[in-house]
């Protein structure tokens, strides 16, 4: 089976972890060892702001932002349906309520007019997601925030080496946070990364992460325990010096890929413009004009045939029974009909030449 992603993981990877394990220290109680501290200055550069707070889970970089951008009890937050549970969870588990709204029919990421739509007084942020890997088109976004004093913290979970504008994906918002789960197109297993130009915001990060502590036993606001290992860290700094080459070699597949299904024309193929560059984390493309059944039907018989296709967000979060239970139920048109009708195929380094034509020349056979 050719999976839908996989990490790359080398000796360099291994001998980290070991130095790490032999010579100590394995964590930090505030959260800044030296594998950490470093880790999070290379992750800065590499995002082109000021600051990087690393913390355990990409859920627990949602959450620690959205918090620090000043949510709380019954503000409401924009954000799509369309996305991983997280980018949701992480706005309830800080108080706020989730403004599902619809989303483009081209790019899958937030319709502007549909953000302007749902401002109201209790708006405090926007999520803006940046789906499979493309960067959102921010200025715009950027825009609405700006005339109605609202944070923007973008979902970057999936956006490593994507770039807006020739600078790094993130860089426009108040706060971008970032997955280091094992998917990702870097891994330290699990981690993730909250990144920020604001100093005031990085403070606040900083004390969420360890139990609103600056100092031992003196908590200075509600936290959490966030903290990344200095394991996690270890192979994190290795993973960030290999990741131009991971995503160099996922924007050939990619390439290779489009050229083969260009071919039909009952697909819409990912796009990428010259101002937001792609990082492929998922080469996700969309059967025109099928029902759900016959989408299904492409992706079982590619598994079939060994190919790892899968769906992501079959369910939009707000069709999910907690949320629609508990937020009430919303038509969210292009949404559903996007669930229906897309699905993701490998291209991730591990992908040789020859799987991606055998990718590609087996899904125009089954069409």
């Amino acid at each position: 089976m050719i999976p839908i992603n996989l990490p790359e993981i080398g000796e360099e990877e291994v001998e980290a972890v070991v130095k790490v394990m032999r010579n100590g220290p394995l964590t930090n109680a505030l959260g800044a060892g030296p594998k950490v501290t470093q880790f999070e200055k290379k992750f800065a550069e590499f995002a082109g702001v000021k600051h990087a707070i690393a913390v355990n889970t990409g859920t627990a970089a949602l959450h620690s932002a959205i918090v620090a951008g000043g949510v709380k009890n019954g503000d409401e937050v924009i954000l799509p349906s369309f996305t991983f549970v997280a980018t949701a969870e992480a706005v309830v588990m800080a108080g706020g309520k989730p403004i599902f709204v619809d989303i483009d029919s081209e790019t899958y990421h937030l319709s502007l007019d549909e953000i302007e739509k749902s401002v109201t007084k209790k708006t405090k942020a926007i999520v803006p997601v940046d789906l499979y890997g493309l960067s959102v088109d921010i200025n715009p976004i950027r825009e609405i925030a700006a005339e109605h004093g609202l944070a923007i913290v973008e979902d970057a979970a999936q956006a490593h080496g994507a770039t807006y504008a020739g600078k790094p994906a993130g860089v426009f918002a108040d706060a971008a946070c970032w997955s280091l789960y094992a998917s990702k197109n870097m891994t330290t297993g699990e981690g993730g990364v909250v990144t920020t130009d604001s100093d005031e915001m990085a403070e606040t990060l900083r004390l969420i992460r360890t139990h609103g502590e600056k100092a031992k036993y003196a908590s200075l606001m509600l936290g959490c325990n966030y903290r990344m290992s200095e394991i996690q860290a270890a192979i994190g700094l290795v993973q960030l010096e290999k990741l131009p080459s991971f995503v160099a070699k996922r924007r050939e597949n990619a390439k290779r890929l489009a050229k083969l299904l260009s071919a039909s024309d009952r697909l819409k193929l990912p796009e990428e413009t010259e101002e937001r560059q792609h990082s492929w984390y998922l080469y996700t493309v969309r059967l025109r004009d099928s029902t759900e059944n016959e989408r299904n039907k492409i992706v079982e018989e590619l598994k079939k045939k060994a190919i790892g296709a899968e769906v992501y967000y079959i369910n939009p979060v707000h069709l999910m029974p907690y949320y629609r239970e508990t937020f009430g139920e919303r038509k969210l048109t292009e949404t559903e009909k996007a669930a229906k009708q897309v699905f993701s195929l490998p291209i991730h380094p591990g992908v040789t030449e020859a799987q991606v034509d055998y990718i590609g020349e087996t899904l125009l056979d089954l069409l």
